[in-house]
């Protein structure tokens, strides 16, 4: 136990024990700003006084309503998007949500497929034994009311969000059934809906014709589950269509990779930033693949899709043919946050097994075969309403379509006329739509069909796939 000796003495004491704290509360406090700093590094930026200042200023004096979690989402979206990179984005909550869930390889939902059709919206198709199906939704049927909310004015994103929810949630359907002028109401309880990224037909000569849309996390074992199929269908070649693929997950790809390309052969190597990080992919194939590849590809044939198409090129003899990919060789890795959010942010580029960049670059096939013209033409807005005295590009392309179909004379380009008039009436009246001479969405709808009937039907990429698998 210690006691002072004199009254002076325990004032020097206690002037030295104060001096102490206030040393000790500074230096905790410099502590803590430098770890602070180190922590959180923005904070040491001149410029983020200017962003705590204009956030402070509109909670305190802006006109209108406004959240701070709105604020700081909108920074974050804005701090990405200054990068200038088209492939990195952050995307809040609901949005998030729907980016991650599109590379599950399901959802949840009611399993029917809508279009948007002159500011209505129209079930196009159903999901075979899906809950929609099951619950008597048919094709055709217009959607007037989501659990008695009216779509009347809502986005297509706002539809899709209302379908869509927690499995086993129910949720009510009021529809409009062609002339019937009494709405339909029908309950569904929603499930998890499988989205097929694979598909495949038996061509002739024992050639297979496997399509891969995009790579989601399901995709390999569809592969895997398609190719058993097609063996015991007699395939002896396959007829790989990459074709408008925009990629996805490197994983999935890996794993087909590694079914396809010989064991130990390069697949593809991912370069960090400064070099810091290279990793080199090679295939780790358990059984000789011995049937003959063709890959066909396009110019909207991109990321995953060309990865796949080089590994195959390279370092699997296999022929390239089509258009030159799209050329995207760099890789976005995402994570997600607790309230659904998503930051995706481009990390690495990748080469092909020969050691070429990619970006910008593309895959360019051994055999070059194009596509008939009217495959580019560009699909008219959604909402648009052409008729007699409208002109511009969207009239160009319109008579575009009408001559490939067959309905011809159009008159002068790009200006709608009586020669336009009458050759989209006499498409309508062949189609069995309401004949106005005025096109509309379910017009535009009914092009686009016959236009993807005729591209299947003069497929000049498909049959030189063909032709060289047979020699």
């Amino acid at each position: 136990m210690k006691y002072f000796t004199s009254a002076a003495a325990k004032q020097r004491a206690l002037a030295l024990a104060a001096l102490g704290g206030v040393l000790l509360l500074a230096a905790g406090f410099g502590l803590g700003l430098l770890w602070m700093g180190n922590k959180y590094p923005m904070l040491r930026e001149p410029s983020f006084r200017n962003f705590t200042v204009s956030y402070e200023t509109i909670l305190d004096d802006y006109l209108n309503e406004t959240k701070p979690e709105d604020l700081i989402n909108g920074a974050a979206t804005g701090m990405v998007s200054s990068l200038g990179d088209p492939y990195s984005k952050y995307l809040v909550k609901e949005l998030g949500n729907a980016y991650t869930q599109g590379y599950e390889g399901e959802f949840s939902g009611i399993g029917a497929e809508v279009r948007e059709e002159d500011g209505k919206f129209v079930v196009s198709g159903l999901t075979k034994g899906a809950p929609a199906e099951r619950g008597g939704i048919k094709p055709e049927d217009v959607i007037v009311a989501i659990n008695d909310q009216p779509v009347a004015g809502k986005t297509f994103q706002d539809l899709i969000a209302l379908l869509r929810g927690d499995t086993g949630t129910e949720v009510k359907l009021t529809l409009r059934r062609g002339e019937h002028t009494e709405p339909v109401e029908i309950k569904l309880k929603r499930e998890t809906i499988a989205l097929h990224s694979v598909s495949s037909e038996m061509l002739e000569d024992g050639v297979a014709h496997l399509t891969i849309t995009r790579f989601v996390q399901t995709t390999a074992d569809e592969f895997k589950d398609e190719i058993a199929k097609l063996k015991e269908q007699g395939m002896t070649k396959l007829l790989l269509d990459l074709r408008s693929n925009p990629g996805g997950l490197l994983q999935p790809t890996i794993e087909i990779a590694n079914l396809l390309v010989p064991d130990g052969k390069v697949v593809l190597q991912v370069v960090y930033k400064d070099e810091k990080k290279i990793i080199t992919y090679k295939s780790k194939q358990e059984k000789p693949w011995t049937v003959l590849i063709a890959v066909l590809v396009n110019g909207q044939s991109a990321s995953a899709a060309e990865v796949l198409t080089a590994a195959l090129k390279e370092s699997a003899g296999a022929v390239v043919i089509g258009e030159k990919t799209y050329g995207k060789g760099v890789v976005q890795a995402f994570q997600q946050f607790k309230d659904g959010s998503v930051l995706s942010l481009t990390e690495a580029q990748w080469k092909t097994p020969g050691g070429t960049w990619i970006h910008k670059a593309g895959v360019t096939p051994d055999e070059i075969v194009a596509m008939p013209a009217f495959a580019s033409l560009r699909p008219l807005p959604l909402g648009s309403e052409l008729k007699n005295g409208s002109y511009g590009e969207d009239v160009k392309t319109l008579q575009a379509m009408l001559r490939e179909l067959g309905y011809s004379p159009t008159g002068r380009e790009g200006l709608f006329e009586t020669e336009t008039e009458q050759a989209l009436s006499q498409f309508q009246r062949d189609e069995g739509l309401p004949v106005t001479g005025r096109f509309n969405d379910r017009t535009a709808y009914r092009i686009l069909e016959q236009l993807s009937e005729k591209l299947k039907r003069e497929d000049a990429q498909l049959q030189k796939g063909l032709e060289l698998l047979k020699k």
